[in-house]
């Protein structure tokens, strides 16, 4: 809650004042808004996740930031939903991972800066909404398959980023209302979901629901709690914690039923999967999703929370799961107190927000209503390369062989005829193995997405401890690992006495964090990557995660599966993808007796019997209450409390960015791009992993090279997540995915054609001549232009590069808004045209005409130097969207307001585009 929400003369000059009393008596300190008391039909129609829009549009009305005429547009949603109406929307707070978190803490420091510079008061720049930032992204798979692999990782974790923890202790100290949960804590949507989930505020005198937004896309995890957010680009966040609303058009919302029984042999992961594949054809993306019907009692808090989590897999802005009893139950299990659950339930109950799934009456209206049977979901995984397409296990095999022959793309390798069944053979530890097309090279039990679960995570310990008795092994070879999502996990898969089994087949406790799911793999073995090498072999990682993206997960394994933790196991065991569990044996025993799948899969009913009896709420407290204080080296760190940060010159992981650079008080009148070169020409569905610099810094790579420059030596480059406090890193890793398809050139790499030399360089190297010659960039793109994770450097790297604009078919949600935050415009192709449609090649150049006016999405011209024009739409969606791209950005909207020296609010503008472009900032 912001600072003054709560405050009683904001109450009292809100309109909906007379809906506030007490929800007890015999606490009239303790104050609600009663939404029933609108006595307003539309209202028992909302979908629940609308419901929490609405109040928070009530609580927060002031006529100013909030109006009368949102709430209305709230309440009439069913006529406004597909109409762009803009609503403001006020979190109750943020949520960040470090990752995100440290560039969120480097614009902060910065801008203390430039307010200093313009001469306002730097302090202003400080949270006003409370802020959670869990470090669960630093820590790498550098050691597994040793006793004390956990230890070894964790202290390489705090060598390599010594720096940024000291960094993120100032932020600690300086910044008021920021909460850092420290190193080897966990994932930072496990320990959201045990930990820091309020699901309703009890704060300055008032109830209301929990709801956040986060700077990672699986933030929708929470939702599976009942609890309302999702992901949101860093430069939003960044704003959501200096005040502002977040100002979002009214979202249609899908009515998903669910209905049956899963059958006793399936996991949540294999209902995710279903789902994830089933939204993604219905198409949802920008959408909230909203789950009812008398299957959602079938599924346990962690199983809802595991579809949730899924989310930004099929594209929804969120996936919500409004509370019910078994809700409450999960709160009490994870040791929440009598008093809290008392005044949760009561609360929502009084604003009719409890939900009892198996009443229809309760069923809102939605805007479409899709099904599924949970009878009807088969064993699966997802891959070779997006998590929306499923595979039944039954098919893998088959699938994958499909696979190799498969033209180039997301479902193919186009492996030459001769060579599908090559093999190599290579030693290892003074044992000779092979390998071919489908071997497992790396099985990893990590995610937030799964190892928040108790099911699917006893159901691998049962896994395992079936084969260790029935006499199976993994080769030692493959990499395995467990990244729990919390010390809860560990605690009770040792309590049910099934790690030492997990143990034994190599998936020890290597870390607690987000580690093979975002390519914090470590290294393979070195006689692996030289077979894998020598035979162009399309190796196989297998992982309990979310995301299987091109060169996202090792760059040696072209080929990764999304499963359960058991399936994990599974095909470690099996050493290949190219097996048939159904009619093939997983594996001999030791004794050379065929085993099978099934007579080592644990049924779901034994697996609740083990959760039941062994995840209780006492493990729970005992872990959460020494969390912020458990890292000693941590504790041990010391950091200046001075407010404005001391920028070390040296450092090569934290450096005052250039994004503030010459920024005055005035605002610059917006200007149309005259002819800008192509950098780049891309195709479909571009990720964030494509963009974004991540993983591993290859040796020969722009980045490598300013390092080295820097006198560090490729040991210590550490991975591009790691320093992404330090801009000139990551500009220069800006597009160096080796999965990036650049048309340009008509090949995978990091390169693209410099157009005025013809020559072939590194991205970076090429935008930098284009920049010091003056000449501004554009990117030509297609469909679903950068979908995945919510990478804040997807956004802040291209516009470092000089890219002006980007020109595609459409957009994921969270990148667009990442490009207006930096003052990128998003262009899209009119409905029927394309690059090919145009016969652009990208050898043009481009002149995008802004003209005096602006309206949200106005069409705009675009002239070539060819003589050719056609029309594109600029995606500002709406106007206070625009009002960012007049300041150049968000946060230099933030700088300017803040350096006013007025003891005012601030607020995005709600004035009309056209009027404020040429008004003085004090009338904005």
């Amino acid at each position: 809650m912001c600072l003054w929400s709560g405050r009683w003369s904001a109450v009292m000059s809100n309109p909906f004042a007379h809906l506030v009393e007490p929800l007890d008596h015999n606490k009239p300190d303790r104050k609600f808004y009663n939404l029933l008391k609108l006595r307003d039909p539309r209202y028992d129609r909302l979908p629940f996740s609308i419901r929490m829009l609405l109040e928070s549009a009530v609580r927060n009305c002031d006529g100013f930031l909030v109006k009368q005429s949102d709430v209305e547009s709230i309440l009439n949603w069913e006529q406004t939903q597909t109409q762009s109406v803009e609503v403001p929307f006020r979190p109750a707070r943020v949520i960040l991972q470090d990752f995100t978190g440290v560039p969120a803490v480097v614009d902060f420091a910065a801008m203390r800066d430039a307010v200093a510079n313009l001469g306002g008061d730097p302090e202003k720049i400080n949270p006003v909404c409370p802020a959670d930032l869990v470090i669960d992204h630093s820590i790498q798979v550098d050691f597994n398959r040793k006793t004390d692999s956990l230890q070894k990782n964790q202290d390489l974790e705090f060598d390599r980023n010594k720096e940024r923890f000291e960094f993120l202790k100032w932020g600690s100290k300086a910044f008021r209302n920021m909460r850092i949960i420290p190193p080897g804590s966990g994932i930072v949507h496990q320990v959201n979901l045990e930990y820091l989930a309020r699901v309703v505020f009890d704060q300055e005198g008032f109830y209301y629901p929990d709801s956040l937004v986060g700077t990672d896309s699986h933030t929708t995890m929470i939702n599976g709690l009942g609890v309302l957010g999702w992901g949101v680009g860093g430069i939003e966040a960044e704003a959501v914690m200096l005040g502002q609303p977040i100002s979002m058009v009214l979202p249609e919302v899908i009515g998903y039923r669910l209905q049956g029984a899963p059958d006793k042999l399936i996991t949540s992961t294999d209902i995710v999967l279903t789902v994830t594949k089933h939204l993604r054809q219905v198409g949802v993306v920008g959408k909230f999703v909203e789950f009812f019907g008398p299957g959602v009692a079938q599924l346990s808090i962690a199983d809802r929370a595991t579809i949730a989590n899924m989310c930004p897999e099929y594209g929804a802005t969120a996936a919500f799961f409004p509370v019910d009893h078994i809700s409450v139950q999960y709160l009490e299990q994870t040791g929440r107190d009598a008093e809290r659950l008392d005044y949760i339930t009561r609360y929502l109950k009084a604003v009719a927000m409890f939900r009892d799934y198996s009443n229809t009456c309760q069923d809102p209206n939605f805007t479409q209503v899709h099904e599924l049977d949970l009878s009807t979901v088969v064993p699966c995984c997802s891959g070779p390369k997006r998590p929306q397409d499923r595979v039944a296990v039954s098919d893998m095999k088959t699938d994958f062989e499909a696979c190799l022959a498969a033209k180039q793309g997301f479902k193919g390798f186009q492996v030459a005829p001769e060579r599908r069944n090559a093999e190599v053979s290579f030693r290892y530890s003074d044992q000779e193995y092979s390998l071919s097309h489908g071997s497992v090279v790396i099985a990893a039990i990590t995610s937030c997405t799964n190892t928040s679960n108790p099911s699917v995570m006893l159901g691998a310990g049962l896994l395992a401890k079936k084969a260790i008795q029935a006499g199976l092994s993994v080769k030692p070879y493959i990499k395995t690992s467990l990244s729990p999502g919390s010390g809860v996990v560990t605690y009770y898969l040792k309590a049910s006495g099934v790690m030492d089994y997990l143990f034994q087949l190599g998936f020890e406790v290597v870390g607690y964090g987000c580690m093979t799911c975002i390519g914090n793999s470590g290294p393979l073995p070195d006689p692996v990557v030289e077979a894998i090498t020598q035979g162009d072999l399309v190796a196989t990682g297998i992982l309990s995660g979310n995301r299987n993206f091109e060169g996202r997960v090792h760059p040696n394994t072209r080929a990764n599966y999304l499963a359960s933790p058991p399936l994990v196991i599974a095909y470690a065991i099996a050493g290949t993808v190219r097996i048939n569990f159904d009619t093939e044996p997983i594996a001999l025993n030791s004794k050379g007796k065929e085993v099978f799948l099934r007579d080592i899969w644990p049924t779901r009913e034994e697996i609740q019997a083990v959760e039941r009896e062994f995840v209780i709420p006492a493990m729970f407290k005992e872990v959460y209450e020494k969390i912020e204080k458990v890292n000693e080296r941590w504790n041990d760190l010391t950091a200046s409390s001075d407010k404005l940060y001391t920028w070390d010159p040296k450092s090569t992981y934290i450096k005052s960015p250039p994004f503030f650079s010459g920024l005055t008080k005035e605002l610059q009148s917006p200007r149309s791009i005259t002819d800008a070169y192509v950098l780049l020409n891309l195709g479909d569905s571009v990720t964030t992993d494509h963009i974004s610099p991540a993983g591993n810094i290859a040796r020969q790579s722009p980045a490598a090279r300013y390092l080295t420059s820097k006198g560090l030596h490729p040991r210590d480059f550490n991975s591009y997540g790691s320093r992404r406090g330090n801009d000139a890193v990551m500009a220069r890793g800006t597009f160096a995915n080796i999965r990036l398809l650049n048309k340009l050139l008509n090949k995978q790499g990091s390169h693209t054609l410099h157009l005025p030399s013809n020559e072939t360089l590194d991205v970076f190297d090429a935008a930098e001549r284009y920049q010091e010659a003056g000449l501004p960039l554009i990117i030509l793109a297609g469909k679903e232009y950068g979908s995945g994770s919510s990478r804040d450097w997807a956004a802040k790297g291209p516009f470092l590069l000089g890219i002006k604009a980007v020109l595609a078919e459409s957009y994921e949600r969270i990148h667009r808004s990442n490009l207006v935050g930096m003052g990128v415009i998003p262009l899209e192709y009119l409905a029927g045209d394309t690059a090919d449609s145009l016969g652009l090649t990208g050898r043009e150049r481009y002149t995008v005409v802004i003209p005096d006016t602006h309206t949200p999405r106005m069409v705009v011209d675009i002239k070539l130097d060819t003589g050719k024009t056609f029309k594109a739409r600029m995606r500002f969606d709406t106007d206070v969207e625009l009002t960012y791209f007049h300041h150049g950005g968000i946060l230099n909207y933030m700088i300017r307001k803040m350096s006013e020296n007025k003891r005012d609010r601030v607020v995005p503008c709600r004035t009309p585009a056209s009027a404020m472009r040429m008004a003085p900032l004090s009338s904005v």
